[in-house]
């Protein structure tokens, strides 16, 4: 665990034997293209959900009762693709012994190795990005495992739909009216719901979520790498993951792309409460 050995675990954290969820932390940072610092992401994501309260006064529950694990990755100055590969082997260990795997990054390069892994095991898989960017080149800077690549990788093997995109190239505006890539643009929904039902209903039953933080506005949540203006607010994106649990199976998810700002904890603290918000619509049968 090194990287987190610091980390004062407490009672809500369990042995991985026992955990139904396992969050594996990934401080890789090797292809970011603007700000710095994905690799001290997931340490602060944790410090932070270290002081979450555990009750949901929404969900009427406590997530934590599925009980998390933590498992640290390390990578060493490892290259995208090995970093790729080794967290696709570790994503499938975590599967193969039935346990629900979280990425936290990290940079969201590292989300191909995770569906990579998924989709071994979901062979028909539906995955939904949220974030600000199309990701969708085929190469970026020389590297074809970067950040800026991610969704050019996992629409090779599955079905997706991309939520919030607010920034992109030409070559991939042309790719997405050439291919008909189902895209709902930041512009078109951030002021209303009427968007929920097209983005769910295009999904399969079994979904995978990727999330990278900057489809949030940059208001709320400027600890990121490439902060976009006009991105979506807290309760509007929690209503729709509410939905797309109640009415999918997400059979897993990543949070990546935060990169911490020294002095500034309130945006530590929306990725922690994010993702424990998401666990509890995961795991709460009522909503089903």
């Amino acid at each position: 665990m090194r990287e987190f050995d610091s980390l004062s675990i407490s009672w809500e954290f369990v042995e991985y034997e026992k955990a139904g969820v396992v969050f594996l932390l990934a401080p890789y940072e090797a292809t970011v293209s603007w700000g710095e610092g994905t690799s001290k992401g997931p340490k602060a994501v944790m410090e932070a959900f270290l002081n979450l309260e555990l009750y949901d006064h929404e969900m009427k529950c406590s997530p934590y009762d599925a009980g998390i694990s933590l498992l640290g990755l390390e990578f060493k100055g490892t290259k995208p693709p090995e970093a790729v590969r080794l967290v696709r082997d570790k994503t499938a260990e975590v599967l193969g012994d039935g346990k629900f795997p979280v990425l936290v990054g990290g940079e969201h390069s590292l989300s191909v190795g995770v569906v990579e892994a998924f989709i071994e095991r979901y062979r028909d898989l539906s995955i939904l990005q949220l974030d600000a960017h199309a990701d969708l080149r085929c190469e970026f800077r020389g590297e074809k495992y970067s950040h800026a690549c991610v969704m050019s990788h996992v629409r090779e093997m599955a079905d997706a739909v991309q939520v919030g995109v607010r920034s992109l190239s030409r070559e991939e505006d042309e790719l997405i009216k050439r291919e008909n890539y189902n895209i709902l643009w930041a512009r078109d929904i951030v002021d209303n719901r009427e968007w929920f039902r097209e983005a769910i209903n295009s999904l399969k039953q079994d979904v995978y979520l990727t999330i990278d933080l900057d489809v949030f506005d940059p208001s709320i949540m400027p600890s990121v790498g490439t902060p976009e203006p006009g991105g979506l607010d807290w309760y509007l994106l929690l209503d729709f993951l509410k939905l797309l649990c109640m009415e999918r199976n997400v059979v897993g998810f990543d949070v990546v792309e935060f990169s911490p700002i020294e002095g500034l904890s309130s945006p530590d603290y929306l990725a922690a409460k994010l993702i424990y918000k998401l666990l509890g619509y995961v795991f709460n049968e009522s909503l089903r």
